[in-house]
């Protein structure tokens, strides 16, 4: 696995679907909770994210259904999302708590 980071509406995403498998306006609508309404992800954004997190193993199709004449998929955290949300989850802490320990050496430096 990389180093990098993950872009932020694929963590978004696989956050989405950590506790409950959801179709894509409901992953949607999950995202702007998530971040208080500050992430509204457009339609071909969320698709195309969705794709690659299926096409990289990372989320699941748990089920289609046609709801309304319309065929809808219904995405599930795949094990491998797990692992990789866990990771991620971890790698963000690791960071927070560095930035917090800078901004308190900077606060006492300057004080």
């Amino acid at each position: 696995m990389s180093e990098r980071g993950m872009q932020e509406l694929a963590l978004l995403l696989l956050t989405a679907l950590a506790n409950a498998p959801r179709h894509g306006y409901a992953i949607a609508q999950e995202v702007k909770t998530i971040t208080d309404g500050r992430v509204a992800p457009r339609t071909g954004a969320l698709y195309g994210a969705l794709d690659r997190l299926l096409s990289e193993g990372l989320i699941q199709v748990e089920r289609e259904e046609v709801v309304g004449g319309r065929a809808r998929r219904i995405f599930a955290l795949a094990p491998a999302g797990r692992e990789r949300l866990q990771a991620e989850a971890e790698r963000l802490a690791a960071t927070a708590r560095e930035v917090r320990r800078r901004l308190a050496d900077g606060a006492a430096a300057s004080a």
